[in-house]
């Protein structure tokens, strides 16, 4: 966060597309994020005016999925993501939701430490997860690690 700007978590409920971008640095497969992109619910996080974070919830009843989160590259590391994911929390316990799953890739460790520092927990992996046929292409590599496998975690609320 800049100092002297405060920042502001609240449901969005504009035009999903000027979202867009933020959801790219979320996923990296257009056919994805087209798919997912009209459900749930969406929170920004805004300084002075500008969005600089989003998190997506899809679902209904007792569980729910925190299916997209990214801060603006430049905005990383101030604890934006934190305040989005603590409204989304506290959302979902105002609404009697029981369990919040979310999902990563195994290859992005930097994702799997933001979550879990939020009080999410190992649940499962799916293998093969990340190809062209769900719209990824081949070459991706995170922190080294080729991009395959997805990573579960939940939170009991």
């Amino acid at each position: 966060m800049t100092p002297g700007r405060e920042v502001q978590v609240r449901l969005f409920e504009g035009d999903r597309e000027v979202l867009r971008p933020l959801f790219r640095e979320a996923d990296d497969s257009e056919q994805g994020i087209d798919a997912y992109l009209p459900l749930g619910d969406i929170f920004v996080a805004e300084e002075s005016g500008e969005v600089v974070g989003q998190l997506q919830l899809v679902g209904e009843g007792e569980e729910v999925e925190l299916k997209s989160m990214a801060v603006a590259e430049e905005r990383r590391g101030g604890g934006v993501g934190r305040m989005l994911v603590a409204a989304a929390l506290r959302s979902c316990r105002e609404r009697g939701v029981r369990r919040i799953t979310v999902s990563t890739a195994a290859a992005d460790t930097g994702n799997l430490r933001f979550y879990q520092r939020q009080g999410f927990r190992m649940l499962s992996i799916e293998r093969d997860v990340f190809g062209p046929e769900a719209g990824y292409p081949d070459g991706i590599v995170i922190d080294g690690i080729p991009l395959r496998d997805r990573v579960w975690l939940d939170q009991e609320l």
